[in-house]
């Protein structure tokens, strides 16, 4: 086993309450249950030793290359072995639980099958509780299946008759051998502990739960009104957006991982297995724009749950995480056992930036809420009416900022760019809706950060906005201004900042959040650039009317997905992946860019008109 793949030779499974990843070498190397943010069973991404793992794949002594595939418009993650001797292959999936009922019991299933000659396989399962903090014991039941006890969960594992299991010092491993036509399949249950134990596996209710797998996502995949140039990878993004969402509070978290490192051998490893509100209501907002309306309607009354509970970390009206069913309690630590992934400590769990100020989450969540139709139940309203009037005595406030800098609060741009959203948004909202509010009030207030960010947001040095007020430093996420309405995606003003970050933050399409170096963010190393600023670059360059380089870097930007097309947080020096993976942000700003492009595209070929002759 390659003690460290790279983060990139990986696909995911999930079934919208749990997910888990799989290395191109056959590999589960990262799987928590029963939630996103439960504790780890199979951890060994952040240690090869303690983390646990289970590896189904060609024996390693067959001379095998390995293809990763997805079964088309599914979340089937296919793995390939291809030798001279035989070709197999190893289907993974989780049929999707889509109900609002949270559940205990998740399944991952592992199908094995030869298409050509014969193929011998070995299988080795040996889980980690707890993050690899807990012991566990192991029951044998027969030759097939298999009950690993951990402290809170049980982890069954049942093969069909070809594998016979043995015990080896606790764990389990297996070598089987299949000819050309024969299948196969392991079966990991999780469960609480003390559970029942599932029922063994039989090849037709296998092959049914595989075809109802598929057909929810092709089934789900077919609500998409995208029909533009870019329908794989819009397509993935979208699949990959939906297996991040916890269907059973319609929250979605940022990433499916925690740990993995934005510079290897770095600090800067954080857990992303939480919701953001900045990230949920941007990844709502692109699946709405792709037609997906349910998602939209499930995270809006997450989000309005949260305004009504008021209970807070930080002591605001929202902060800017909470776990998946909306606990505020994010209390971070590190697990000093876990070496981290290629030796990149501290390995952290839970998120001490949850306690933040960051001033922006309420035009983020302002703006999801606008894309809805209609305001919601009235206490809604009544509850967001309230938080738009506390808003109008406390948006002049230093905070942390978007990018949860631990470096001292500052009078952020981008967080008083989004202050306006929010009061904008709801201005629109109570006039369209005939709702009560202090719109008077509201308009005061929102012409008086419009002012405020043109006079000390703008540097007439740089001849842009800038990060903060105090510094001539260039942010990227600033590049979310014209698509917000703040400006025109041509006036002067911002095309003039737009030249200035592609001098000091885009390096052959790839682009920098901003310059640690120039302004400090209170931790040790550098980072890869971000790919969430990198597609926020393509749509500006689309909407600025810049088609020729917004395409080629576009068209470059997706020579850095990996394999099966997914995207970790960064793209390092070597063009590696880094961070946590698959993110959320990155697949968001990807269909945002297509759509910006496609949308530019086609008014440019309708002005041209069809070609002569």
């Amino acid at each position: 086993m390659n003690a460290y793949p790279p983060i990139a030779e990986h696909g995911i499974v999930g079934d919208l309450q749990t997910a888990a990843l799989v290395s191109s070498a056959g590999t589960i190397d990262w799987w928590c249950t029963p939630r996103f943010d439960s504790p780890s069973l199979f951890a060994s991404l952040l240690d090869s030793e303690r983390g646990g793992y289970c590896r189904l794949a060609a024996d390693a002594t067959a001379d095998a290359a390995v293809r990763q595939l997805y079964m088309p418009d599914t979340a089937i993650l296919m793995t390939r072995f291809l030798a001279p001797e035989g070709v197999g292959e190893v289907g993974d999936f989780m049929e999707p639980i889509p109900e609002r009922t949270a559940t205990d019991r998740h399944r991952l299933v592992r199908v094995v099958r030869v298409v050509r000659g014969s193929v011998p396989f070995t299988l080795s399962c040996r889980p980690r509780f707890d993050y690899g903090r807990a012991p566990h014991t192991l029951t044998p039941h027969g030759r097939h299946a298999a009950t690993f006890h951990g402290p809170d969960t049980d982890l069954h594992i049942q093969v069909s008759r070809q594998i016979e299991l043995e015990d080896d010092n606790g764990d389990i491993a297996a070598r089987f051998t299949l000819s050309e036509g024969e299948t196969a399949v392991v079966v990991l249950t999780s469960t609480t502990a003390g559970g029942p134990a599932p029922a063994p596996p039989r090849r037709d209710e296998v092959t049914a739960e595989l075809e109802r797998c598929r057909g929810f996502w092709q089934s789900w995949l077919r609500s998409s009104t995208y029909r533009g140039r870019w329908r794989d990878m819009v397509n993935r993004s979208a699949i990959t957006l939906k297996l991040l969402t916890y269907a059973p509070s319609g929250a979605p978290i940022a990433a499916a991982t925690m740990g993995l490192p934005e510079q290897v051998g770095g600090e800067r490893n954080w857990d992303y297995r939480y919701t953001w509100v900045r990230d949920a209501s941007l990844s709502v907002r692109a699946l709405i724009d792709l037609g997906f309306v349910e998602e939209a309607h499930a995270f809006r009354l997450w989000l309005r749950d949260r305004l009504e509970a008021g209970h807070t970390a930080s002591g605001e009206p929202l902060q800017i995480m909470y776990r998946i069913d909306g606990d505020p309690r994010l209390d971070e630590e590190v697990l000093d056992h876990l070496e981290g992934y290629r030796g990149s400590a501290p390995v952290r769990v839970g998120n001490a930036a949850a306690d933040q100020i960051q001033l922006d989450i309420y035009g983020e969540a302002a703006d999801a809420l606008a894309q809805t139709v209609g305001t919601g139940s009235v206490w809604g309203w009544r509850a967001f009416a309230a938080l738009t009037d506390w808003l109008t005595e406390n948006w002049d406030r230093p905070d942390e900022g978007i990018w949860e800098t631990r470096g001292g609060k500052q009078d952020f741009t981008y967080s008083r760019l989004m202050t306006w959203v929010a009061f904008e948004r709801a201005i629109g909202l109570a006039t369209a809706y005939s709702r009560p509010a202090d719109i008077p009030r509201w308009t005061r207030a929102r012409d008086t950060v419009f002012d405020q960010i043109l006079d000390r947001g703008w540097s007439e040095k740089r001849q842009a906005f800038v990060q903060h007020y105090a510094t001539d430093v260039l942010d990227a996420s600033l590049l979310l201004m014209p698509r917000l309405g703040f400006l025109s995606p041509r006036d002067p003003a911002w095309l003039s900042t737009l030249d200035a970050m592609d001098e000091e933050l885009v390096s052959d399409s790839l682009v920098y959040r901003y310059d640690p170096a120039a302004s400090p963010d209170g931790l040790r190393g550098a980072e890869g650039t971000f790919n969430l600023c990198s597609f926020l670059y393509v749509e500006a360059l689309a909407r600025a009317g810049r088609l020729t380089q917004a395409r080629y870097a576009f068209d470059k930007m997706l020579t850095y997905a990996n394999h099966v097309g997914l995207f970790a947080e960064e793209i390092g020096p070597s063009g590696e992946q880094l961070g946590n993976f698959p993110q959320a942000f990155t697949h968001l700003a990807l269909v945002a860019a297509a759509m910006a492009l496609d949308e530019q595209l086609d008014l440019a070929e309708a002005r041209l008109g069809p070609p002569a002759g």
